[in-house]
Protein backbone atom coordinates (compact mmCIF):
# COMPACT_ATOMS: atom_id res chain seq x y z
CA UNK A 1 0.00 0.00 0.00
CA UNK A 2 2.47 2.74 1.04
CA UNK A 3 3.34 4.90 3.63
CA UNK A 4 0.99 7.41 2.56
CA UNK A 5 -1.84 5.11 2.41
CA UNK A 6 -1.14 3.89 6.00
CA UNK A 7 -0.92 7.46 7.22
CA UNK A 8 -4.31 7.85 5.09
CA UNK A 9 -5.70 4.97 7.04
CA UNK A 10 -4.39 6.29 10.08
CA UNK A 11 -6.36 9.50 9.89
CA UNK A 12 -9.36 7.70 9.18
CA UNK A 13 -8.96 5.53 12.34
CA UNK A 14 -8.80 9.07 14.41
CA UNK A 15 -12.41 10.92 13.06
CA UNK A 16 -14.30 7.68 11.77
CA UNK A 17 -15.82 5.10 14.48
CA UNK A 18 -14.62 1.86 12.98
CA UNK A 19 -16.99 -0.13 14.07
CA UNK A 20 -20.46 1.95 12.71
CA UNK A 21 -18.56 3.24 9.99
CA UNK A 22 -19.62 6.88 10.68
CA UNK A 23 -17.50 10.55 11.62
CA UNK A 24 -17.20 10.93 15.44
CA UNK A 25 -16.82 14.91 15.37
CA UNK A 26 -15.86 17.12 12.41
CA UNK A 27 -12.60 19.25 14.10
CA UNK A 28 -10.45 18.25 10.85
CA UNK A 29 -13.63 19.44 8.44
CA UNK A 30 -13.77 22.18 10.37
CA UNK A 31 -9.88 23.22 10.32
CA UNK A 32 -9.32 22.69 6.33
CA UNK A 33 -12.51 24.87 5.71
CA UNK A 34 -10.91 27.47 7.85
CA UNK A 35 -7.55 26.80 6.40
CA UNK A 36 -8.50 27.23 2.45
CA UNK A 37 -11.26 30.06 3.53
CA UNK A 38 -13.85 28.28 1.56
CA UNK A 39 -16.92 30.06 4.19
CA UNK A 40 -16.83 31.21 7.59
CA UNK A 41 -16.01 28.11 10.24
CA UNK A 42 -19.26 28.45 12.13
CA UNK A 43 -21.32 27.13 8.96
CA UNK A 44 -19.35 23.66 9.92
CA UNK A 45 -21.31 21.91 12.45
CA UNK A 46 -19.67 20.49 15.79
CA UNK A 47 -20.66 16.67 15.25
CA UNK A 48 -21.48 14.91 12.26
CA UNK A 49 -25.42 14.53 10.81
CA UNK A 50 -27.90 13.75 8.63
CA UNK A 51 -27.39 14.76 4.80
CA UNK A 52 -30.99 14.30 3.80
CA UNK A 53 -30.59 18.28 2.42
CA UNK A 54 -27.50 17.44 0.36
CA UNK A 55 -27.94 17.29 -3.78
CA UNK A 56 -24.37 16.40 -4.30
CA UNK A 57 -22.12 15.03 -1.35
CA UNK A 58 -24.62 11.91 -0.52
CA UNK A 59 -23.91 9.52 1.80
CA UNK A 60 -25.61 7.00 3.42
CA UNK A 61 -23.51 7.37 7.00
CA UNK A 62 -23.63 10.66 9.05
CA UNK A 63 -21.86 13.78 7.21
CA UNK A 64 -20.20 16.92 8.24
CA UNK A 65 -21.97 18.89 5.59
CA UNK A 66 -24.85 20.98 5.08
CA UNK A 67 -26.81 22.43 2.52
CA UNK A 68 -24.51 25.85 2.70
CA UNK A 69 -21.20 24.13 3.27
CA UNK A 70 -21.88 21.91 0.11
CA UNK A 71 -22.76 25.29 -2.17
CA UNK A 72 -19.40 27.09 -0.49
CA UNK A 73 -17.31 23.91 -1.19
CA UNK A 74 -18.85 23.80 -5.42
CA UNK A 75 -17.40 27.51 -5.30
CA UNK A 76 -14.01 26.58 -4.21
CA UNK A 77 -13.87 23.65 -6.53
CA UNK A 78 -14.24 25.87 -9.62
CA UNK A 79 -12.14 28.67 -8.17
CA UNK A 80 -9.39 25.72 -7.82
CA UNK A 81 -9.89 24.66 -11.40
CA UNK A 82 -9.28 28.15 -12.63
CA UNK A 83 -6.35 28.78 -10.75
CA UNK A 84 -5.19 25.18 -11.87
CA UNK A 85 -5.55 26.35 -15.43
CA UNK A 86 -4.10 29.99 -14.99
CA UNK A 87 -0.90 28.40 -13.21
CA UNK A 88 -0.67 26.12 -16.06
CA UNK A 89 -0.49 28.73 -19.16
CA UNK A 90 1.43 31.22 -17.33
CA UNK A 91 4.48 29.89 -18.68
CA UNK A 92 2.95 29.71 -22.07
CA UNK A 93 1.23 33.18 -21.84
CA UNK A 94 4.58 34.75 -20.49
CA UNK A 95 6.67 33.58 -23.39
CA UNK A 96 4.22 35.49 -26.03
CA UNK A 97 3.65 38.25 -24.19
CA UNK A 98 7.04 38.73 -23.27
CA UNK A 99 7.72 38.40 -27.15
CA UNK A 100 5.09 40.87 -28.41
CA UNK A 101 6.91 43.51 -26.19
CA UNK A 102 10.15 42.68 -27.51
CA UNK A 103 9.31 42.64 -31.26
CA UNK A 104 7.56 46.36 -30.35
CA UNK A 105 10.94 47.02 -29.03
CA UNK A 106 13.10 45.89 -31.92
CA UNK A 107 10.65 47.48 -34.10
CA UNK A 108 11.20 50.82 -32.46
CA UNK A 109 14.67 50.32 -32.23
CA UNK A 110 14.80 49.74 -35.80
CA UNK A 111 12.96 52.04 -37.00
CA UNK A 112 14.96 54.82 -35.02
CA UNK A 113 18.25 53.88 -36.36
CA UNK A 114 16.27 54.09 -39.80
CA UNK A 115 15.91 57.84 -39.30
CA UNK A 116 19.11 58.88 -37.77
CA UNK A 117 20.78 57.14 -40.72
CA UNK A 118 18.41 58.65 -43.20
CA UNK A 119 19.33 61.71 -41.54
CA UNK A 120 22.71 61.32 -41.70
CA UNK A 121 22.84 60.30 -45.34
CA UNK A 122 20.84 63.50 -45.66
CA UNK A 123 23.86 65.48 -43.72
CA UNK A 124 26.56 64.23 -45.79
CA UNK A 125 24.96 64.69 -49.26
CA UNK A 126 22.93 67.58 -48.88
CA UNK A 127 23.73 69.09 -45.57
CA UNK A 128 22.22 72.79 -45.85
CA UNK A 129 19.22 70.57 -46.39
CA UNK A 130 19.33 67.95 -43.43
CA UNK A 131 18.74 70.54 -40.42
CA UNK A 132 15.70 71.68 -41.26
CA UNK A 133 14.43 68.00 -42.92
CA UNK A 134 15.02 66.59 -39.24
CA UNK A 135 11.00 67.28 -38.02
CA UNK A 136 9.35 66.16 -41.15
CA UNK A 137 11.48 63.37 -41.48
CA UNK A 138 10.89 62.23 -37.52
CA UNK A 139 7.37 62.77 -38.30
CA UNK A 140 7.52 60.15 -41.03
CA UNK A 141 9.40 57.45 -39.09
CA UNK A 142 7.20 58.05 -36.66
CA UNK A 143 4.41 56.86 -38.67
CA UNK A 144 5.72 53.74 -39.91
CA UNK A 145 6.70 52.82 -36.51
CA UNK A 146 3.20 52.81 -35.92
CA UNK A 147 1.97 50.65 -38.84
CA UNK A 148 4.20 48.31 -38.54
CA UNK A 149 3.31 48.07 -35.14
CA UNK A 150 -0.57 47.60 -36.30
CA UNK A 151 -1.85 51.40 -36.17
CA UNK A 152 -4.43 51.86 -38.91
CA UNK A 153 -3.12 54.78 -40.71
CA UNK A 154 -2.44 55.23 -44.31
CA UNK A 155 0.81 55.56 -45.01
CA UNK A 156 0.66 57.01 -48.59
CA UNK A 157 -0.22 59.84 -46.83
CA UNK A 158 2.46 60.16 -44.32
CA UNK A 159 4.81 59.41 -46.87
CA UNK A 160 3.15 62.14 -49.23
CA UNK A 161 3.19 64.67 -46.15
CA UNK A 162 6.77 63.95 -45.66
CA UNK A 163 7.61 64.57 -49.15
CA UNK A 164 5.43 67.55 -49.17
CA UNK A 165 7.31 69.12 -46.28
CA UNK A 166 10.58 68.47 -47.78
CA UNK A 167 9.85 70.02 -50.95
CA UNK A 168 10.11 73.88 -49.48
CA UNK A 169 13.37 73.07 -48.25
CA UNK A 170 14.62 71.24 -51.78
CA UNK A 171 13.57 73.76 -53.57
CA UNK A 172 15.24 76.81 -52.17
CA UNK A 173 18.52 75.21 -51.47
CA UNK A 174 18.56 72.88 -54.20
CA UNK A 175 16.30 74.62 -56.59
CA UNK A 176 16.67 78.17 -56.21
CA UNK A 177 20.35 78.03 -54.24
CA UNK A 178 21.35 81.19 -55.01
CA UNK A 179 18.27 83.27 -53.48
CA UNK A 180 17.91 84.07 -49.64
CA UNK A 181 15.08 82.04 -47.41
CA UNK A 182 11.62 82.65 -48.84
CA UNK A 183 9.32 84.14 -46.37
CA UNK A 184 6.56 81.60 -44.79
CA UNK A 185 3.83 82.41 -47.24
CA UNK A 186 5.81 81.40 -50.28
CA UNK A 187 6.60 78.59 -48.42
CA UNK A 188 3.20 77.18 -47.64
CA UNK A 189 2.59 77.81 -51.54
CA UNK A 190 5.66 75.64 -52.92
CA UNK A 191 4.43 73.11 -50.17
CA UNK A 192 0.62 73.07 -51.53
CA UNK A 193 1.99 72.81 -54.83
CA UNK A 194 3.96 69.10 -54.46
CA UNK A 195 1.33 67.05 -55.10
CA UNK A 196 0.38 68.54 -58.33
CA UNK A 197 4.07 69.22 -59.54
CA UNK A 198 5.28 65.69 -58.51
CA UNK A 199 8.81 66.57 -58.02
CA UNK A 200 9.87 63.38 -56.89
CA UNK A 201 8.63 61.61 -60.22
CA UNK A 202 6.30 58.25 -58.20
CA UNK A 203 8.95 58.37 -54.76
CA UNK A 204 6.54 58.98 -52.16
CA UNK A 205 3.90 56.35 -53.62
CA UNK A 206 6.60 53.57 -54.07
CA UNK A 207 8.07 54.16 -50.33
CA UNK A 208 5.39 53.96 -49.12
CA UNK A 209 4.25 50.46 -51.08
CA UNK A 210 7.74 48.91 -50.21
CA UNK A 211 7.05 49.73 -46.51
CA UNK A 212 3.55 48.39 -46.78
CA UNK A 213 4.79 45.44 -48.67
CA UNK A 214 7.41 44.26 -46.06
CA UNK A 215 5.24 45.38 -42.96
CA UNK A 216 2.00 42.94 -43.73
CA UNK A 217 3.91 39.83 -42.89
CA UNK A 218 5.31 41.48 -39.64
CA UNK A 219 2.17 42.85 -38.99
CA UNK A 220 0.15 39.30 -39.25
CA UNK A 221 2.79 37.52 -37.34
CA UNK A 222 1.96 40.32 -34.76
CA UNK A 223 -1.34 40.23 -34.48
CA UNK A 224 -1.33 36.59 -34.30
CA UNK A 225 0.70 36.59 -30.87
CA UNK A 226 -2.16 39.13 -29.90
CA UNK A 227 -4.71 36.88 -30.85
CA UNK A 228 -2.53 33.98 -29.28
CA UNK A 229 -2.83 35.59 -25.61
CA UNK A 230 -6.29 36.17 -26.17
CA UNK A 231 -6.92 32.55 -26.54
CA UNK A 232 -5.25 31.54 -23.34
CA UNK A 233 -7.12 34.27 -21.69
CA UNK A 234 -10.20 33.17 -22.55
CA UNK A 235 -9.52 29.26 -21.83
CA UNK A 236 -8.41 30.10 -18.37
CA UNK A 237 -11.41 31.86 -17.60
CA UNK A 238 -13.76 28.65 -19.36
CA UNK A 239 -17.03 28.81 -18.29
CA UNK A 240 -18.08 25.76 -16.54
CA UNK A 241 -21.08 23.99 -17.02
CA UNK A 242 -23.20 22.71 -14.17
CA UNK A 243 -22.54 19.03 -14.80
CA UNK A 244 -18.89 19.91 -14.66
CA UNK A 245 -19.20 22.12 -11.49
CA UNK A 246 -21.03 19.05 -9.96
CA UNK A 247 -18.49 16.55 -10.67
CA UNK A 248 -15.58 19.32 -9.43
CA UNK A 249 -17.43 19.22 -5.99
CA UNK A 250 -17.89 15.58 -6.43
CA UNK A 251 -13.91 14.63 -6.86
CA UNK A 252 -12.52 17.33 -4.51
CA UNK A 253 -14.76 18.27 -1.91
CA UNK A 254 -17.55 15.38 -1.00
CA UNK A 255 -14.63 13.44 0.46
CA UNK A 256 -14.04 16.43 3.28
CA UNK A 257 -18.03 15.82 4.16
CA UNK A 258 -16.55 12.19 5.74
CA UNK A 259 -13.97 13.38 6.98
CA UNK A 260 -11.45 12.61 4.71
CA UNK A 261 -10.19 15.70 4.38
CA UNK A 262 -6.69 14.66 3.45
CA UNK A 263 -7.51 11.92 0.21
CA UNK A 264 -6.50 12.34 -3.85
CA UNK A 265 -9.15 11.25 -6.28
CA UNK A 266 -8.04 8.21 -8.67
CA UNK A 267 -6.03 8.54 -11.91
CA UNK A 268 -9.32 7.61 -13.69
CA UNK A 269 -11.48 8.99 -12.13
CA UNK A 270 -9.92 12.59 -12.12
CA UNK A 271 -9.29 11.91 -16.02
CA UNK A 272 -12.68 11.77 -16.71
CA UNK A 273 -14.01 14.73 -14.46
CA UNK A 274 -11.47 17.42 -16.03
CA UNK A 275 -11.52 15.49 -19.51
CA UNK A 276 -15.46 15.94 -19.30
CA UNK A 277 -14.97 19.90 -18.04
CA UNK A 278 -12.22 20.62 -20.77
CA UNK A 279 -14.18 18.69 -23.25
CA UNK A 280 -13.94 22.28 -25.65
CA UNK A 281 -10.45 23.43 -24.56
CA UNK A 282 -9.26 19.37 -26.24
CA UNK A 283 -11.18 20.71 -29.48
CA UNK A 284 -8.56 24.31 -29.55
CA UNK A 285 -5.52 21.54 -29.64
CA UNK A 286 -5.77 20.57 -33.61
CA UNK A 287 -6.05 24.26 -34.41
CA UNK A 288 -3.22 25.44 -31.88
CA UNK A 289 -1.07 23.07 -32.98
CA UNK A 290 -1.39 24.61 -37.32
CA UNK A 291 -1.29 28.06 -35.23
CA UNK A 292 2.40 27.00 -33.85
CA UNK A 293 3.33 26.10 -37.42
CA UNK A 294 1.57 28.70 -39.37
CA UNK A 295 3.67 31.11 -37.50
CA UNK A 296 6.96 29.11 -38.73
CA UNK A 297 6.07 28.93 -42.31
CA UNK A 298 5.47 32.87 -41.96
CA UNK A 299 8.47 33.23 -40.41
CA UNK A 300 10.52 31.63 -43.16
CA UNK A 301 9.04 33.97 -45.56
CA UNK A 302 9.93 37.35 -44.28
CA UNK A 303 12.97 37.78 -46.79
CA UNK A 304 13.64 39.97 -49.59
CA UNK A 305 11.15 42.48 -50.19
CA UNK A 306 9.39 40.71 -47.72
CA UNK A 307 12.28 41.50 -44.91
CA UNK A 308 10.90 44.65 -43.18
CA UNK A 309 14.96 45.13 -41.88
CA UNK A 310 16.14 44.99 -44.96
CA UNK A 311 13.83 47.37 -46.61
CA UNK A 312 13.58 50.05 -43.32
CA UNK A 313 17.33 50.40 -43.51
CA UNK A 314 17.30 51.05 -47.44
CA UNK A 315 15.17 53.93 -47.58
CA UNK A 316 17.60 56.70 -46.83
CA UNK A 317 18.53 55.68 -50.49
CA UNK A 318 15.06 56.11 -52.11
CA UNK A 319 14.52 59.57 -49.97
CA UNK A 320 18.39 60.61 -51.12
CA UNK A 321 17.90 59.52 -55.00
CA UNK A 322 14.00 61.17 -54.77
CA UNK A 323 15.92 64.94 -53.81
CA UNK A 324 18.50 63.99 -56.41
CA UNK A 325 15.74 63.40 -58.85
CA UNK A 326 14.33 67.13 -58.07
CA UNK A 327 17.68 68.39 -58.35
CA UNK A 328 17.91 66.95 -61.87
CA UNK A 329 14.86 68.83 -62.92
CA UNK A 330 15.68 72.62 -60.97
CA UNK A 331 14.87 74.04 -64.04
CA UNK A 332 11.10 72.78 -64.91
CA UNK A 333 10.46 72.59 -61.28
CA UNK A 334 11.67 76.56 -60.72
CA UNK A 335 9.53 77.29 -63.73
CA UNK A 336 6.54 75.20 -62.80
CA UNK A 337 6.78 76.99 -58.92
CA UNK A 338 6.83 80.77 -60.68
CA UNK A 339 3.78 79.91 -62.35
CA UNK A 340 2.08 78.90 -59.22
CA UNK A 341 3.26 80.94 -56.54
CA UNK A 342 4.74 84.26 -58.60
CA UNK A 343 8.39 85.12 -58.04
CA UNK A 344 10.13 84.38 -55.00
CA UNK A 345 9.41 86.55 -51.43
CA UNK A 346 12.07 86.64 -49.68
CA UNK A 347 12.24 86.87 -45.24
CA UNK A 348 12.87 89.48 -43.39
CA UNK A 349 16.29 89.67 -42.18
CA UNK A 350 15.50 88.67 -38.65
CA UNK A 351 13.15 85.77 -40.20
CA UNK A 352 16.12 84.46 -41.69
CA UNK A 353 18.27 84.75 -38.71
CA UNK A 354 15.88 82.95 -36.92
CA UNK A 355 15.19 80.31 -39.40
CA UNK A 356 18.96 80.03 -39.64
CA UNK A 357 19.64 79.75 -36.06
CA UNK A 358 16.79 76.66 -35.42
CA UNK A 359 18.22 74.81 -38.34
CA UNK A 360 21.62 74.43 -36.82
CA UNK A 361 20.80 71.55 -34.15
CA UNK A 362 21.43 68.65 -35.98
CA UNK A 363 23.53 70.03 -38.72
CA UNK A 364 26.39 69.37 -36.12
CA UNK A 365 26.17 65.50 -35.33
CA UNK A 366 28.61 63.35 -36.78
CA UNK A 367 28.07 61.20 -39.37
CA UNK A 368 27.73 57.67 -38.45
CA UNK A 369 26.77 54.42 -39.71
CA UNK A 370 23.83 52.48 -37.82
CA UNK A 371 25.20 50.48 -34.67
CA UNK A 372 23.31 47.37 -34.26
CA UNK A 373 23.85 44.43 -32.32
CA UNK A 374 24.17 41.33 -34.67
CA UNK A 375 21.78 39.14 -32.53
CA UNK A 376 19.44 41.50 -31.92
CA UNK A 377 17.09 41.35 -35.01
CA UNK A 378 14.02 40.75 -35.76
CA UNK A 379 14.74 37.33 -37.37
CA UNK A 380 17.11 36.13 -34.67
CA UNK A 381 13.99 36.98 -31.95
CA UNK A 382 11.44 35.42 -34.17
CA UNK A 383 13.36 31.79 -34.49
CA UNK A 384 14.45 31.92 -30.83
CA UNK A 385 10.86 32.62 -29.81
CA UNK A 386 9.52 29.85 -32.07
CA UNK A 387 12.20 27.29 -30.92
CA UNK A 388 10.54 27.79 -27.52
CA UNK A 389 6.84 28.29 -28.91
CA UNK A 390 6.92 24.83 -30.32
CA UNK A 391 7.32 23.32 -27.01
CA UNK A 392 3.54 24.00 -26.24
CA UNK A 393 2.35 23.07 -29.67
CA UNK A 394 0.59 20.08 -27.80
CA UNK A 395 -0.82 22.68 -24.67
CA UNK A 396 -4.12 22.08 -25.38
CA UNK A 397 -4.33 18.05 -26.57
CA UNK A 398 -2.76 17.48 -23.37
CA UNK A 399 -4.34 20.07 -20.77
CA UNK A 400 -6.65 17.61 -18.70
CA UNK A 401 -3.98 15.07 -18.48
CA UNK A 402 -1.12 17.93 -17.03
CA UNK A 403 -3.53 18.88 -14.75
CA UNK A 404 -4.50 15.35 -13.16
CA UNK A 405 -0.52 13.91 -13.25
CA UNK A 406 0.58 17.15 -11.75
CA UNK A 407 -1.47 18.57 -9.39
CA UNK A 408 -4.98 16.31 -8.77
CA UNK A 409 -4.39 13.06 -8.29
CA UNK A 410 -2.28 11.14 -5.99
CA UNK A 411 0.70 8.49 -7.64
CA UNK A 412 0.76 5.43 -8.19
CA UNK A 413 -0.28 2.64 -5.06
CA UNK A 414 -1.38 5.35 -3.08
CA UNK A 415 -5.25 5.12 -1.82
CA UNK A 416 -7.76 7.21 -3.33
CA UNK A 417 -11.11 8.74 -3.46
CA UNK A 418 -13.05 6.88 -6.42
CA UNK A 419 -15.96 9.13 -6.23
CA UNK A 420 -18.17 7.42 -3.66
CA UNK A 421 -14.86 6.13 -1.20
CA UNK A 422 -11.46 5.30 -0.31
CA UNK A 423 -11.31 2.16 -3.26
CA UNK A 424 -9.69 1.61 -6.92
CA UNK A 425 -11.88 3.56 -9.52
CA UNK A 426 -13.09 0.53 -12.22
CA UNK A 427 -15.50 2.58 -14.45
CA UNK A 428 -14.06 3.37 -18.18
CA UNK A 429 -11.51 6.30 -18.54
CA UNK A 430 -12.71 8.14 -22.09
CA UNK A 431 -10.46 9.86 -24.54
CA UNK A 432 -10.02 13.92 -24.73
CA UNK A 433 -12.49 15.85 -26.86
CA UNK A 434 -16.35 16.55 -27.05
CA UNK A 435 -16.77 13.26 -28.80
CA UNK A 436 -15.29 11.25 -26.13
CA UNK A 437 -17.61 12.57 -23.73
CA UNK A 438 -20.91 10.78 -25.29
CA UNK A 439 -19.56 7.58 -22.63
CA UNK A 440 -18.39 9.48 -20.06
CA UNK A 441 -19.36 8.07 -16.56
CA UNK A 442 -18.75 11.22 -14.25
CA UNK A 443 -19.69 14.36 -16.35
CA UNK A 444 -22.22 15.27 -19.01
CA UNK A 445 -21.22 16.68 -22.01
CA UNK A 446 -24.23 17.78 -24.26
CA UNK A 447 -22.31 20.95 -26.52
CA UNK A 448 -19.23 22.47 -27.11
CA UNK A 449 -18.58 25.98 -25.17
CA UNK A 450 -19.86 28.90 -27.85
CA UNK A 451 -17.02 31.14 -26.46
CA UNK A 452 -14.26 28.72 -26.62
CA UNK A 453 -16.03 27.75 -30.84
CA UNK A 454 -15.38 31.70 -31.25
CA UNK A 455 -12.07 31.75 -30.49
CA UNK A 456 -11.82 28.51 -32.86
CA UNK A 457 -12.93 30.56 -35.58
CA UNK A 458 -10.66 33.03 -35.20
CA UNK A 459 -7.73 30.70 -34.78
CA UNK A 460 -9.10 29.24 -38.15
CA UNK A 461 -8.75 33.44 -39.86
CA UNK A 462 -5.76 33.39 -38.46
CA UNK A 463 -4.48 30.41 -39.85
CA UNK A 464 -5.96 30.53 -43.13
CA UNK A 465 -3.91 34.33 -43.31
CA UNK A 466 -0.36 33.14 -42.01
CA UNK A 467 -0.49 30.52 -44.63
CA UNK A 468 -1.49 32.69 -47.63
CA UNK A 469 -4.86 30.55 -48.26
CA UNK A 470 -7.72 32.78 -49.73
CA UNK A 471 -9.61 34.30 -47.59
CA UNK A 472 -13.00 35.78 -48.71
CA UNK A 473 -12.73 39.71 -50.04
CA UNK A 474 -9.35 40.07 -49.13
CA UNK A 475 -7.44 37.14 -51.45
CA UNK A 476 -4.37 35.87 -50.01
CA UNK A 477 -1.53 36.73 -48.37
CA UNK A 478 0.77 36.23 -51.22
CA UNK A 479 -1.67 38.77 -53.13
CA UNK A 480 -1.93 41.15 -50.76
CA UNK A 481 2.61 41.00 -50.08
CA UNK A 482 3.14 41.17 -54.30
CA UNK A 483 -0.11 43.71 -54.50
CA UNK A 484 -1.60 41.13 -57.74
CA UNK A 485 -5.14 41.59 -58.04
CA UNK A 486 -6.71 44.81 -57.05
CA UNK A 487 -3.20 45.98 -54.84
CA UNK A 488 -0.32 47.53 -55.50
CA UNK A 489 1.49 46.42 -58.94
CA UNK A 490 4.81 45.34 -57.99
CA UNK A 491 5.91 45.86 -61.85
CA UNK A 492 8.30 48.46 -62.86
CA UNK A 493 8.67 50.68 -65.61
CA UNK A 494 11.87 53.00 -65.56
CA UNK A 495 9.61 55.79 -67.55
CA UNK A 496 7.97 55.91 -64.64
CA UNK A 497 10.46 56.71 -62.16
CA UNK A 498 11.44 53.24 -60.75
CA UNK A 499 15.12 52.46 -59.08
CA UNK A 500 16.55 48.94 -58.67
CA UNK A 501 15.71 47.55 -55.04
CA UNK A 502 16.85 44.33 -55.52
CA UNK A 503 20.77 44.98 -56.03
CA UNK A 504 21.80 45.08 -51.83
CA UNK A 505 25.53 45.26 -52.69
CA UNK A 506 25.10 47.80 -55.54
CA UNK A 507 23.06 50.27 -52.67
CA UNK A 508 26.01 49.62 -49.86
CA UNK A 509 28.83 50.14 -52.42
CA UNK A 510 27.32 53.56 -53.38
CA UNK A 511 27.01 54.34 -50.00
CA UNK A 512 30.73 53.24 -48.95
CA UNK A 513 32.10 55.77 -51.77
CA UNK A 514 29.79 58.47 -50.91
CA UNK A 515 30.76 58.62 -47.11
CA UNK A 516 34.84 57.87 -48.58
CA UNK A 517 36.44 60.96 -47.52
CA UNK A 518 37.43 63.43 -50.45
CA UNK A 519 33.61 62.60 -52.46
CA UNK A 520 31.86 65.58 -50.52
CA UNK A 521 31.58 67.79 -53.86
CA UNK A 522 29.00 70.86 -52.92
CA UNK A 523 25.99 69.70 -52.77
CA UNK A 524 24.73 72.32 -55.89
CA UNK A 525 26.86 70.11 -58.39
CA UNK A 526 26.84 66.69 -56.53
CA UNK A 527 23.85 63.95 -58.06
CA UNK A 528 24.02 60.65 -56.74
CA UNK A 529 23.61 58.57 -59.28
CA UNK A 530 20.64 56.43 -59.61
CA UNK A 531 19.86 54.60 -63.33
CA UNK A 532 15.70 54.99 -62.64
CA UNK A 533 15.45 58.61 -61.58
CA UNK A 534 17.87 59.61 -64.70
CA UNK A 535 15.17 57.89 -66.86
CA UNK A 536 12.47 59.51 -64.61
CA UNK A 537 9.67 60.90 -66.57
CA UNK A 538 9.75 64.33 -65.23
CA UNK A 539 5.50 64.61 -64.79
CA UNK A 540 4.53 61.11 -63.58
CA UNK A 541 3.23 61.22 -60.04
CA UNK A 542 2.84 58.00 -58.03
CA UNK A 543 -0.30 57.91 -57.73
CA UNK A 544 -1.30 55.05 -59.84
CA UNK A 545 -0.68 52.64 -57.07
CA UNK A 546 -3.42 51.44 -55.04
CA UNK A 547 -1.80 51.69 -51.03
CA UNK A 548 -1.82 48.47 -49.41
CA UNK A 549 -2.22 49.92 -46.24
CA UNK A 550 -5.85 49.51 -47.04
CA UNK A 551 -6.15 46.06 -47.94
CA UNK A 552 -3.84 45.32 -44.30
CA UNK A 553 -6.45 47.59 -42.54
CA UNK A 554 -9.45 45.22 -43.95
CA UNK A 555 -7.28 41.98 -42.51
CA UNK A 556 -6.91 43.27 -39.35
CA UNK A 557 -10.30 44.07 -39.20
CA UNK A 558 -12.12 41.03 -40.12
CA UNK A 559 -9.24 39.14 -37.60
CA UNK A 560 -10.63 41.46 -34.67
CA UNK A 561 -13.93 41.92 -35.53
Amino acid sequence: MGMRGVLVYAVFAVFIDPCRGTLTNCNEVRKVFQLKEIGPVKSVPETPRTGSDLQVCLSKNLTCCTKKMEERYQVAARRDIQNLLQTTSSSLKFLISRNVAAFQETVESLVHQAENHTHAVLLHTYRDLAGPAAAPLGEFFTDVGLFVLGSELSLEEASQRFFDALFPLVYERLVEPDLSRMSLSYSECVRASCRDLGPYGGAPGRLAALISRASMPGRVFLQALHLGVEVINTTDHIQLSRECRRGLLRMSYCPHCQGLTTSKPCMGYCLNVVRGCLASLAEVDAHWREFVRSLETLSTRMHGAQDLEQVLLEVHGLVRDAVAHAQRNAPRLSAQVRRVCGDPVRQQPEQVSSGQHGSAGRDSIPLKGAVRNADDTLSNRRKEFLSSLRLHRAFYGGLADQLCVSDLAPGDGTACWNGAGVASYTLRVVGNGIKAQAENPEVKVKEADPVISQVIDKLKHINQLLQGKSIPKLGTLDQIETGSGDGYSGDCDDEDGCWGSGNGAAERRRIETMLTPGNTNNHRYHHPQSKGFDQMNSGTRGTQSVPLVLVSICAFALLSG
